[in-house]
């Protein structure tokens, strides 16, 4: 089951929307065929690892690990517990079941029904964590959010102006964090920012300095008052724009790309409007960049999943203060110079 962690890493960029799974055949204590769910759409990894078999007769007296419970319905493959039932393995070996609704113990009843041994459970937390972004998706009907921002030694995110008014942008990542930045940007289906951090930093959130399409770019503007040369509006990537309700059509509507969606922001329920607003868009992943304001907001609604924070050892001595760090589990990591800080939110007990 360790193996066919390994493997399913290897989908990290490709497999999304759908989870990562990694599967491996043995036979008489060998390893004779393995694979991954490489990418959305492709074979999954139960299909890629009997594939590599060069034997299929090994098959009948094999077993087969797989880190996700087998699919059992018809989606844009055929279901893989009729596979294996297919192939005659005597035995399967299951890390953890599949929440997703088509699924959820039916791949493991269609085994068993068919008189294959099925074990489940086997390293079940490490293959829970491994797909936490596909699992909250599944269990909590919202997408998986991350939480990003860069901070000085002593704390604060930006300066303030001279007249103590607003923020004035200040770049603390060097090229190579800037970098890391678009890879962690890279693996999120979507980026949110407030109406301040449009405004102050006039951002692209597009992937420029690592591959892979860009995502689905988000802003809170509850006034409609963003300007519609901003770059957020330059067609370069589609762009979402949640509005106040009572607010008259902004400049940008109908630019391409462009979509405003009318929200209540007097009913203090908006950030889960948004959340309900890309569920049904099957976003599975949300990164927020800022800023301060809409940052807090998140973690005091305890709608976060991970956070990762860019620390400096630049001093500025006054500005705008970073959001208060929330509990859970913390990782460090040095890069470039800078202290990588990443938090994760207590583990869920996911149940299908």
């Amino acid at each position: 089951m360790f193996r066919c962690l390994q493997l399913a890493r290897n989908g990290f960029y490709g497999a999304a929307p759908n989870p990562m799974v990694g599967a491996v055949i043995v036979c008489d204590g060998r390893i004779i065929g393995e694979g991954y769910h490489i990418r959305c759409g492709g074979p999954h990894a139960e299909v890629n690892a009997i594939r590599s078999v060069k034997d299929a007769g090994l098959l009948r007296r094999s077993t087969i690990y797989v880190s996700l419970e087998p699919c059992s319905h018809y989606g844009k493959t055929p279901p893989c517990a009729d596979l294996i039932v297919g192939k005659g393995f005597p035995r399967v070996v299951v890390g953890c079941l599949d929440p997703f609704a088509k699924v959820a113990g039916r791949g493991i009843r269609k085994l068993r029904d068919a008189g294959i041994e099925v074990t489940v459970g086997v390293l079940e937390d490490k293959c829970l964590e491994l797909n936490r972004r596909f699992m909250t998706f599944q269990t909590c009907r919202r997408p998986y959010v991350s939480l990003k921002w860069a901070e000085s030694a002593d704390g604060f995110i930006d300066r303030l102006r001279a007249d103590g008014c607003g923020e004035r942008p200040y770049r603390f990542s060097s090229d190579y964090t800037q970098m890391l930045t678009h890879r962690y940007r890279a693996g999120h289906q979507a980026v949110l920012v407030g109406t301040g951090t449009a405004l102050a930093d006039d951002p692209a959130l597009t992937n420029r300095l690592w591959p892979g399409p860009s995502p689905l770019r988000l802003v809170l503007d509850r006034r409609g008052r963003l300007p519609h040369d901003l770059k957020l509006f330059d067609g370069s990537a589609p762009t979402r724009v949640y509005v106040d309700s009572k607010t008259a059509a902004p400049d940008y509507a109908g630019r391409p790309g462009v979509t405003c969606v009318p929200v209540d922001f007097d009913g203090g329920m908006v950030l889960k409007e948004v959340m309900n607003d890309l569920y049904a868009l099957s976003v599975q992943t949300l990164l927020v960049e800022g800023g301060k304001q809409l940052l807090d907001s998140f973690i005091s609604d305890g709608l976060w999943d991970e956070i990762r924070i860019e620390q400096t050892d630049v001093f500025l001595n006054e500005g705008v203060p970073a959001p208060v760090r929330p509990r859970g589990r913390v990782e460090l990591s040095e890069s470039d110079g800078h202290k990588l800080i990443r938090i994760w939110s207590p583990v869920r007990h996911f149940v299908p």
